[in-house]
């Protein structure tokens, strides 16, 4: 998905070593590359997450930057990270946005497609 000249690459994977199915947590990382394909730099300076398990119950993330960076992407660059969430089901989505403010001094946000968590063959 592209916004404003930034390309969202999202790719998901299930931590089986992380989670603990007794107790009905489901650890999940995702992996996500934001382009730059623009003409002038931008920052991402906050982010907002909704998440939804398998049972309908939503929770919201807002904070600053993503993993301890507000990182500056340049045109042409590309800037990766992974995060992760638990849940108490074995399939659940994420979607949100990120506040970018451009070199220009202009804010605009990103749209963070929905995207699954889910374990390996439980959704075709």
């Amino acid at each position: 998905m592209k916004t404003e000249s930034i390309k969202v690459v999202i790719e998901t994977e299930y931590l089986p070593y992380q989670s603990n199915p007794d107790k009905n947590q489901y650890a999940f990382a995702y992996h996500i590359t934001l382009t730059n394909e623009g003409h002038i730099g931008a920052q991402l300076i906050s982010r907002h997450w909704i998440i939804i398990d398998g049972n309908g119950v939503q929770r919201e993330v807002k904070g600053m930057g993503v993993v301890g960076e507000q990182p500056l992407i340049a045109p042409g660059e590309s800037y990766q990270y992974s995060s992760g969430a638990v849940l108490e089901t074995v399939v659940g989505t994420m979607q949100g946005s990120y506040h970018m403010q451009g070199e220009n001094g202009r804010g605009f946000e990103v749209t963070i497609p929905v995207f699954s968590l889910a374990l390996p063959n439980v959704v075709n």
